[in-house]
Order: C-alpha cells, then sequence, then structure tokens
C-alpha cells in the first residue's frame, strides 16, 4: 500500500519511538494490519482497522530525530549558547556530497501522514527521552500538535496493556516534556562549550598541527572525578606490615579453624611472643554462643539494581545490560527496564504472572529443576501459588512513570540468544524470590582459651531455612555458609594441631569497576538511571578511563582507572573550572530538573542558570588555554605511547602482563611478558614487521591472548585483527 493511497476517512497518528514498538502496538490494535510502502530502509507504517472500526496509522522514529545544533556552525568558536532544535539534517557521501539523513526522510513522511490526520497519539517510551522524541515529531513534523494529542501509557507491550493504554487515553505530560527538553538544552551547552574549550586548548598548544577530539559534560566531570580521586587515593597508599595469628584445633576428629581475637598485630615482637606462648599449647573451650539470623527477600529490580547485578553475576557492563533489558523489552518479556521503582502494585495481578511462567521452558546453565513435561520455572511457581497470600519485598524507590522490572509471563516468540536468556532467567529468579519468605541461618561463636591468657574465636554458619534462597539459588553469594562447627561444650579441651602467624600490609582502597562506579553516581545522584552507563561508556571510548592492566591492577583486579589524560582533564578543570566538576552543582540541576517536571520551576529560570555558570567557567579556562593544551598534548602523547606497547595481562602466568618490545639483537618487535627479564615467565609472540600495531582490548575467545588490530600498507591499505599466540587452535590446519 503506498502512502499516497491512505484511505479518505479519518484515521489517527501514533508515534512511536522505535519500529519494533510500532509493530508490536500496530498487532495489539488490529485486527487487521497493512504495511505501507515506501524504502526499505526507513521503517515501515502500519494501516490498522480495528474491530470496532477506529482506523490508526502507526509509524515510528529511529530513536531522536531531531537534536540540539549551534546555530552559527563554527565548531572552533566558545562560548556559544545560540543553539536550537533542528532534525538531524546532513551527511556526507563518499563524493563529498550532502544527503538527507534517514531522520529527515522519516520526517518527511510523518509530516505527509499528519495532514490528514485527526487525532495524533504520542506513544513513545513514558519517561523524559520518550517524551521529548514525542513531543518534537509532534510539534515540529506535524505542525504544533503536542498540545491536541493524547498520551498512551504503558509499562509493557504485551497486548492487553496496549488496549488497555489505548482505551486509557492520557493528557499530554508538558512537564515531562519541558524537564526533558530541559535536560537536552542543558548537557548541550555544557557539553559543547566545554568539549570546545579542551579541543581548542589542544589545538593552539600544537599550532593546529594535532587533532583530538576531546569532551566533557555536566555528568562526565563528576563520574571521571570520582575514578581520577580514587587512583590518587591508590597511588598514595603506603603499605603497612601487620600480622594474623591463626590457630587449629582438634576434637573427635574435627578440625576446628580459629583466628586470635585481635585481628590485626601491628609489631613483629607482639607476634612472635604470642606465638611463642601459645606453641604446643591446648586449648579449652569458654563460651559458646549460638544466635540466628534472618535475611529479609531481595527488592524486585530497578534499572540499577538490575545492572549491578548482572555485573556480579555475568560481568555484564552497565550498558550492556541495558541494551539487552530493552531487547527483551520489545518482544514484551519484561516490563520498561529504565525506572527508578523497587515497587511492584497489586494490579500487575501477581498470582497471574507467577501461574503464566509456570509455563515458560527453556534450558538454564546449571538447572537440573525442571522436568520432562513441566516448566523452568514451574516447582518455583507452583511453590509460590500454595501461599495463601502473595507479597513481595518491595523497596523504597519509586518512579512515577513505571514499577518495578517484571516479567510479564509472556513465553518467548522465538529463541532468545544466550545473553538474553540469562537476563531473563536473572530477572525471573528475582521476581518470584521477592516473594519468599525470609531465610534463616544459624550463626556459632566459640571463644577458645590457650595457655590461660590467649583468646582464639571460631565461627560457623549453617543454613536453617533457604525460604527466597530457593528461589533465587543459582545467584546467591553462599560465602561463609557451610562453614560448620562441631558440637562443643564449655571446658572441652581442644588439642593443638598448629598456631602460625601470617604477615600481611594494608592494602589501598578498591578500584571503581562499572558497578560500583554505577553505584557511586547513584548515590551522588548524578545523572539519571537511564543514562548513567552511558556516561560510564563514554569515559571509556574518550580514554579517560581504562581497564587496570598494570602491576598496579593487583591492588583491585578488574577495576578501571583513570588514564594520563583523564588526570589532567580533572586538574585543569579542579584548577580552573572546579565548580564543573561539583557533584554539587550537577545534584543541584538533577533537582532543579525535577521542580521543572513537577511544575514548580520554570525552564527558562533554570537553562539561564546554567548559562551564567558555563560563563563563569569559560573565563578563566580561556585565560590558560595554551597551558592546559601543553599538558593534554603530554597526557596524549603518554597515552598513545602505553597503548601502542601494553596489551594485557599475561594468560601464561597471570601476574605478569603482555607488551611490546623490540629486540636488541636483530630490532625485530615482538610480544613478551613482563617477568620475562626476572625469568619467572618465558611467554612470547611474534609480531607483523610492517605496518603499524594497535591493541584492541579483546582477548581471543579460544586462547585468551591479546587481539591487536595490524595495518599494511600497500598499493592498497589493508586493516585485520589478528591473535598474537601462534600456537593458538585457530591458526592450527584442521585434522
Amino acid at each position: 500500500m503506498k502512502l499516497s493511497r491512505i484511505a479518505e476517512s479519518s484515521y489517527t497518528i501514533v508515534v512511536c519511538e522505535k519500529p519494533a514498538a510500532a509493530r508490536r502496538i500496530a498487532l495489539a490494535l488490529g485486527a487487521s494490519s497493512e504495511t505501507m510502502g515506501g524504502r526499505r530502509d526507513l521503517p515501515p507504517v502500519f494501516s490498522v482497522k480495528t474491530r470496532n472500526n477506529q482506523h490508526f496509522v502507526v509509524c515510528s522514529a529511529l530513536g531522536h530525530l531531531y537534536g540540539l545544533a549551534d546555530v552559527n556552525g563554527n565548531r572552533s568558536k566558545y562560548p556559544i549558547f545560540d543553539v536550537k532544535w533542528m532534525p538531524i539534517l546532513e551527511q556526507t557521501n563518499g563524493k563529498g556530497r550532502k544527503t538527507a539523513t534517514r531522520a529527515v526522510q522519516i520526517i518527511r513522511t510523518i509530516s505527509l501522514l499528519s495532514q490528514k490526520a485527526t487525532r495524533f497519539v504520542h506513544a513513545c517510551d513514558y519517561d523524559q527521552e520518550g517524551e521529548v522524541i514525542g513531543y518534537n515529531i509532534l510539534e515540529y513534523a506535524c505542525k504544533n500538535k503536542y498540545q491536541s494529542s493524547l498520551r498512551a501509557k504503558f509499562s509493557t507491550l504485551t497486548d492487553e496493556e496496549i488496549r488497555n493504554s489505548f482505551d486509557n487515553l492520557l493528557k499530554p505530560s508538558k512537564g515531562l516534556a519541558e524537564a526533558g527538553r530541559s535536560r537536552h538544552m542543558i548537557d548541550f551547552i555544557y557539553g559543547v562549550n566545554l568539549s570546545r574549550a579542551l579541543t581548542q586548548s589542544f589545538k593552539v598548544s600544537n599550532d593546529g598541527k594535532r587533532y583530538c577530539n576531546l569532551s566533557i559534560g555536566r555528568v562526565q566531570g563528576p563520574a571521571l572525578a570520582f575514578v581520577v580521586d580514587k587512583e590518587m587515593e591508590i597511588r598514595k597508599h603506603v603499605p603497612e606490615p601487620y600480622w594474623i595469628i591463626y590457630g587449629e584445633f582438634e576434637k573427635n576428629g574435627h578440625i576446628i579453624k580459629a583466628h586470635y581475637y585481635q585481628q590485626k598485630i601491628n609489631t613483629l615482637s607482639q607476634a612472635t611472643s604470642i606465638l611463642s606462648a601459645c606453641a604446643n599449647e591446648d586449648g579449652v573451650v569458654r563460651g559458646i554462643e549460638h544466635q540466628k539470623a534472618t535475611l529479609k527477600a531481595p527488592t524486585p529490580f530497578n534499572l540499577g539494581d538490575l545492572q549491578k547485578e548482572a555485573f556480579r553475576v555475568f560481568k555484564f557492563s552497565p550498558s550492556y545490560t541495558l541494551t539487552i533489558a530493552e531487547r527483551l523489552y520489545i518482544e514484551a518479556l519484561i516490563s520498561y527496564p529504565r525506572t527508578a521503582s523497587q515497587k511492584l502494585p497489586k494490579s500487575i495481578n501477581y498470582k497471574k504472572i507467577i501461574s503464566a511462567l509456570s509455563n515458560i521452558a527453556f534450558p538454564v546453565d546449571g538447572d537440573n529443576e525442571s522436568s520432562e513435561g513441566s516448566g523452568t520455572y514451574t516447582n518455583l511457581t507452583m511453590s509460590l501459588l500454595l501461599k495463601e497470600k502473595l507479597s513481595p519485598n518491595e523497596g523504597s524507590k519509586t518512579d512515577p512513570a513505571h514499577p518495578a522490572i517484571y516479567p510479564t509471563g509472556e513465553e518467548p516468540k522465538g529463541k532468545l540468544e544466550g545473553v538474553e536468556l540469562k537476563l531473563f532467567d536473572l530477572i525471573i529468579r528475582r521476581f518470584l524470590a521477592t516473594f519468599g519468605d525470609p531465610s534463616i541461618s544459624g550463626h556459632t561463636s566459640v571463644t577458645i582459651l590457650v595457655n590461660d591468657d590467649y583468646v582464639f574465636k571460631a565461627d560457623g554458619r549453617k543454613m536453617l531455612y533457604e525460604g527466597w534462597m530457593y528461589y533465587y539459588k543459582p545467584y546467591i553469594n553462599r560465602s561463609g555458609i557451610g562453614t560448620e562447627i562441631p558440637e562443643l561444650h564449655d571446658g572441652d579441651i581442644l588439642k593443638n594441631v598448629v598456631v602460625r602467624r601470617d604477615e600481611m600490609f594494608t592494602q589501598p582502597p578498591s578500584r571503581f569497576n562499572q558497578s560500583s562506579l554505577l553505584e557511586e553516581m547513584e548515590k551522588e545522584m548524578i545523572g539519571t538511571k537511564a543514562t548513567r552507563s552511558e556516561v560510564i561508556s563514554t569515559l571509556l571510548k574518550r580514554n579517560y578511563i581504562s581497564t587496570a592492566t598494570h602491576e598496579r591492577e593487583k591492588y583491585g583486579r578488574g577495576g578501571i582507572e583513570a588514564t594520563e589524560i583523564g588526570f589532567v582533564i580533572i586538574q585543569s578543570m579542579r584548577k580552573y573550572m572546579p565548580s564543573i566538576i561539583s557533584t554539587d552543582l550537577t545534584r543541584s540541576m538533577e533537582e532543579q530538573l525535577e521542580g521543572i517536571e513537577s511544575g514548580n520551576l520554570k525552564s527558562s529560570f533554570v537553562i539561564d542558570h546554567a548559562i551564567n555558570k558555563i560563563k563563569e567557567a569559560i573565563i578563566s579556562f580561556k585565560e590558560k588555554e595554551s597551558e592546559i593544551g601543553s599538558q593534554i598534548t603530554e597526557a596524549v602523547i603518554t597515552l598513545n605511547n602505553q597503548q601502542q606497547r601494553i596489551l594485557g595481562n599475561c594468560p601464561m602466568c597471570s601476574d605478569g602482563f603482555l607488551k611490546i618490545k623490540r629486540s636488541g639483537v636483530t630490532k625485530k618487535r615482538f610480544v613478551g611478558c613482563s617477568n620475562y627479564s626476572s625469568g619467572t615467565c618465558n611467554a612470547t609472540a611474534p609480531l607483523p614487521q610492517k605496518g603499524s600495531v594497535r591493541t584492541t582490548s579483546k582477548t581471543c575467545p579460544l586462547c585468551r591472548w591479546p587481539i591487536v588490530k595490524a595495518d599494511f600498507v600497500g598499493q592498497a591499505k589493508r586493516q585485520w585483527e589478528l591473535c598474537v599466540n601462534k600456537q593458538c587452535p585457530s591458526k592450527k590446519p584442521d585434522q
């Protein structure tokens, strides 16, 4: 069906955020649905006739079709405050000609459809971003139709909830739209001016001969400062020795492990004295305490909790978790993931969802629970449905737009990918666990006296009642559970098996990982639930932070650290623009944006306040532009050298790191372990001798050696990625 052949009868335009959502909405609304023709690279438009003869035309964006732009267009000029909303207009093709983007083509299609429409429904995601996307389309493409439009609000893309939302359409949320547009305006003004200031300072210090794409933003600055400050703490840390004394005692063939009550002994002489006094001396039980500990069920997932748990369990980055969760939402398998709520309203119908989950069957790693003919969660759901009352253990956090994340009970229509299956299983089991009883564990503490004066403590824990853990079993952290102590009585004599001392050193603070950095941003209330993971990804892409890969990583393996560029940017901004990286300023702006949404503050006031803060900061920065640029240049050169040398952890010794070296005899480059010179590891690998070789932060899935990117410039430039390990199974000929 051609767009030009739309039925002359009245119809309602439905504006969606993404093509997949538009398709689900069209199928849910219509007894008959027809895809309207157009370019294959553009989202389809659906013409829907309902059973009661309503006519809907469902169209979609591809996310944002409009963005903010500098009216002047001079990228080296700053500060700039004259900005406006414009279509994401042009891109340059291979011949240097400017062509219209898909965004422009979609805008033209929606604009054409709007001319004969009699009603408009905003059906984008119900949050600030979704509201802004729909607002801009309705105002600009449809010529000022936002105020007269109706709003579809839903938290899942199930047929039932979509139909219910269209039966109960709301007025548009002007406060939500204004808050979202104001956020975009403030973030653009901050980002474009600060990024241009940094880039221009770099350019000035190099007389325009070098270019480096530098950026910083309203939320990026404070987030980067967290990592820089943590790294400073680590670097300033001076390890101090201390000693711990352990004892092993035996009763009726059972070994009881204990520790000296003073957990840290600060001097070697004191530790030696205790060890001498306790050597070969039996222990006497001088006190036994039994306690029970009750642990409530976990709260339902909000986005932050889901991202942190997925990182703990699967090591998924926060941004990756959000991407997977959005795919599950589009498939109507879970509710809207961009939520701050830890509450599950009764209106979602707990019993109905739990009953529906009984029918879902798919293989889950390590799951031996389901039997032939039953679903994966049948035993779990049946156990819950036997309860007299279903009441989830809710958390304190709320969200006016959406409930906590929950499974809809819908069965997957197709085969889920491995990562989707993992996250879906985690969400289902967390949902079920929230309805479980508190778990109960038993704690036993035994006091052992040695040589009349020296006190040792032995602790044991065992599970008495699983409660909610039965439902969440694969993902429970069971550290400490299972260390049982045999039955003892006051006055029992325990044979001394061994008493030993261990020398330890104080450790610096642990590095942030992506999960704990996200948690810090939540705690300090900077960014939003939807943008925090994106900020972390941007810091990684900009090379302001990186995964710790060198020798200092032993203090926080798996963490992230600030690069030299990250250090210089924060030090420069802290010296010349301290307010910009202040959490107080960012937090106050978040509060002001909430005030816009609630109608208590005007958008113009908040934006003017942000502009004044930027103006103040830029003045002092400009005065030291060249000096700051020189510092950034030095950091960029240092980082480039490091990236060219260090490839990652050594897969053979796990203690050193692999880096690119050059033979002093042959002058050929190769990969060698940092422990090679000490003789503790002989890991080496050859490298191409022509062209450039760069790191990729990837490891080979077969052998865990680094993958590098090599450029070869001959008659034609070629680029490829290769595993450096010459013994890699991928390089062996097929048997």
